[in-house]
């Protein structure tokens, strides 16, 4: 990970990648083949690092305390992709191949329920209390309904951006607000700080998804490492396509395209051009930019220098990447 966004906790999150490669072993080699995949098919590793570095603000910070649960969210984390990547029927992720793809869907689903367990085993004798274990479920139970939510929509046009919005917020934002809140309890945050950091977690949640729906109408497979165009292919209608069914003179031929089910690549690539052709992405850019801005405005007063800076990099990584 060379971007410096994290360089505070960069040791921290060494360690927890030996945390998480421990977590998913089993004495099936199998098992422990799959999990070391995911593991090291990685990321940016954001979850737990917005986690730790919420612990490190506060007065009872312990590494040892905190990598059990910033493991746990990134392996909640892990998990929920490899069923998304089950449903949307993807081959690659972040360049990688999937584990559907190599090992076939139903033990793909399996992989995936077995690595949700052993992120709760994780916690589950650690004594961090009811309202972290209940936060954590909530997160599961809102990271299904925001699933549920988006294949419900899927292939019809819809316009609405109030159910967007709640169906990013499920999907994304609600996670990046739990590990910017969890992190600041367990390390003893004053809880009026630890409201404020879930509430940029919210903000940079929900700019993180707008983003991502924008890098998918406007950047190739090489770069994102799935393929581009690939929500339009799902009927999964997002922000730029939103926009576009509004503002667009082509907006009945790009209806007709998200809601047929048998698209083709020519379809998919001229539902593209028509919502490039308006300002889609523009729109979707200045929401994600204010939420990034607010965001900013919100982080406490009390933080570190070096963490506060470190939140202010996240942000700007959010609204500047590329891939």
């Amino acid at each position: 990970m060379s971007n410096p966004m994290f360089d505070v906790v960069r040791a921290d999150l060494e360690a927890l990648e030996e945390g998480l490669l421990d977590a998913v072993g089993s004495p099936y080699g199998l098992v422990t083949e799959i999990g070391t995949h995911l593991v090291h098919a990685g990321g940016k590793r954001i979850r737990p690092g917005l986690c730790i570095l919420a612990a490190r603000s506060g007065k009872n910070f312990s590494l040892e305390r905190i990598l059990p649960l910033a493991e746990t969210l990134e392996l909640i984390h892990t998990a929920s992709l490899v069923h998304d990547d089950v449903i949307d029927g993807a081959g690659t992720r972040r360049g990688a191949e999937t584990a559907n793809a190599r090992w076939g869907s139903q033990i793909a689903i399996l992989s995936g329920d077995y690595i949700f367990a052993r992120a709760f085993a994780l916690i589950a004798t650690e004594g961090y209390g009811g309202y972290i274990l209940k936060r954590l479920s909530e997160l599961v139970c809102n990271l299904s309904i925001g699933e549920i939510i988006q294949n419900e929509m899927i292939y019809k046009a819809s316009r609405d951006l109030d159910a967007y919005y709640e169906r990013i917020q499920k999907k994304t934002a609600d996670f990046l607000e739990i590990c910017c809140e969890l992190g600041a309890v367990v390390g003893g945050l004053d809880p009026a700080d630890a409201k404020a950091l879930a509430r940029y977690g919210h903000a940079i949640g929900m700019a993180f998804q707008i983003t991502d729906d924008i890098l998918d109408i406007l950047q190739t497979e090489e770069q994102i490492g799935k393929p581009a165009g690939n929500d339009i292919r799902q009927g999964i209608v997002t922000l730029p396509v939103i926009r576009a069914l509004s503002v667009s003179s082509d907006a009945k031929e790009l209806e007709t395209i998200v809601t047929n089910r048998k698209m083709t690549d020519e379809d998919v690539r001229r539902a593209l051009a028509i919502v490039r052709e308006t300002d889609g992405v523009d729109f979707a850019m200045k929401r994600a930019d204010d939420y990034l801005a607010h965001a900013k405005e919100i982080l406490p007063a009390s933080l570190p220098k070096e963490v506060r800076e470190a939140y202010e990099m996240v942000a700007d990584f959010i609204g500047d990447r590329d891939f």
